[in-house]
């Protein structure tokens, strides 16, 4: 009986060792978990890159926004060596973008590990589409929380590492700082509040001139190589100013004693040196009244006596002339009684009677003038002169 207990046991082992090898049996892994995600028929799967996975183990979970929408098939090592890889299962019907980043999370303080899917921050590159079957999630994308134990950690090395002492010390430094100054803490408040305010008012001029400074660092640094090419330059510029380094002490202390006679002159002469200005006042307030009239009345005396609008009299080869003539009796007679020249002696012929060739013989006692005619007047007189222009100037009044 015992003997063929043993065989029923021997054969039902071996029959679950037949079917374990020809299904793939993993172990209790391939155990499905109650209360696990829904999968689907068709699952798709993504691969995730962690730097650190903890102690994250297949089957965990997948969520998207705390649902359960997938699990861990697979933990291995990456192809780099030094990071993790894992493979999720993911249902189907979640669409989530190409740009999707992966935290690895606890569900409680004490609870399980699972990888948390979510979209990427507002204002990044989302990627365009959506993950597809055999995606990666690189490790620029993947972070881990916080763990307990780190927490605990470092709270031990603060207690027990002398952080405490550290912490009284300066709460003993604080409140004798503060004991008995209460009204200069409170206006230091003050002025620091008012301070902050004047910064947050001038927070645009302040980004302005911080963006200016950065272009003008884009601009030196652009001219890097200039720059050190003048620098290299300076050198000899510096030894020549060393060399006349006397020369230069000598010019200064001048000038120190000719800003000394200055000052004594300025002020010697400060009253006489006000009233001239103050008398020139007018003047130059006259000058910038005339404004343009000035410079245009300079230019157009340069071209005296043919001005500018001379030209516009000039129509091809004649110019137009307007003269204006006041010929009055009255005024005429009164320019002949006042003139000592003889009004006839200019004229082409009247002229040769009155004023006669002159002679090889030097006596001219023996040439009797006309009455009123004037023999002293004429000498000296330009044979070349138009007679038109000695008669006009007797009749408007014109004598020598």
């Amino acid at each position: 009986m015992r003997r063929l207990r043993a065989g029923i046991a021997a054969a039902s082992a071996a029959t679950l060792l037949v079917i374990a090898g020809c299904s793939g049996y993993q172990g209790v892994y391939d155990v499905p978990l109650p209360g696990g995600a829904d999968l689907g028929d068709d699952p798709y799967t993504v691969r995730v890159h962690f730097r650190d996975v903890l102690d994250l183990v297949p089957k965990a979970g997948v969520r998207v926004g705390e649902v359960p929408v997938g699990a861990v098939e697979e933990v291995k090592l990456a192809e780099d060596g030094w990071t993790a890889e894992v493979v999720l299962a993911v249902n189907r019907d979640v669409r989530l973008p190409a740009g999707a980043i992966a935290n690895l999370r606890q569900s409680s303080l004490l609870g399980e590990k699972y990888v948390e899917l979510a979209a990427p921050a507002e204002g990044t590159d989302a990627g365009g589409g959506t993950l597809a079957d055999g995606d990666l999630i690189p490790i620029e994308r993947t972070n881990r929380s916080v763990q307990v134990e780190e927490v605990l950690g470092a709270l031990s090395m603060l207690l027990n590492g002398g952080g405490v002492e550290q912490l009284n010390t300066i709460t003993k430094e604080l409140n004798a700082a503060l004991e008995g100054n209460a009204p200069d803490i409170k206006s230091l408040l003050r002025n620091a509040e008012k301070l902050v305010k004047a910064l947050d008012e001038q927070s645009s001029d302040i980004t302005t001139a911080l963006d200016a400074l950065n272009r003008l660092s884009s601009t030196l640094n652009s001219q890097r190589d200039k720059i050190a090419v003048a620098v290299e330059d300076l050198g000899p510029g510096l030894e020549v100013l060393e060399r006349q380094r006397d020369q230069l002490v000598d010019m200064l202390s001048a000038l120190d004693g000719l800003s000394e006679v200055a000052v004594e002159t300025v002020d010697a002469g400060q009253e006489d040196l006000v009233a001239n200005l103050e008398a020139l006042l007018p003047v130059l307030r006259k000058l910038g009244e005339a404004g343009s009239d000035l410079p245009n009345a300079l230019e157009l005396m340069l071209t005296y006596p043919f001005t500018d609008a001379a030209a516009e009299g000039v129509k091809g080869d004649y110019m137009n002339l307007y003269l204006e003539l006041d010929l009055n009796l009255k005024e005429i007679l009164a320019n002949l009684g006042r003139s000592r020249q003889n009004p006839l002696h200019s004229l082409p012929i009247v002229g040769d009677l009155t004023n006669p060739r002159e002679t090889d013989s030097d006596d001219t006692s023996s040439v009797l003038p006309i009455p009123g005619d004037d023999p002293y007047s004429t000498q000296g007189q330009d044979s070349g002169e138009s007679g038109l222009g000695g008669l006009l100037d007797s009749i408007v009044g014109g004598a020598r």
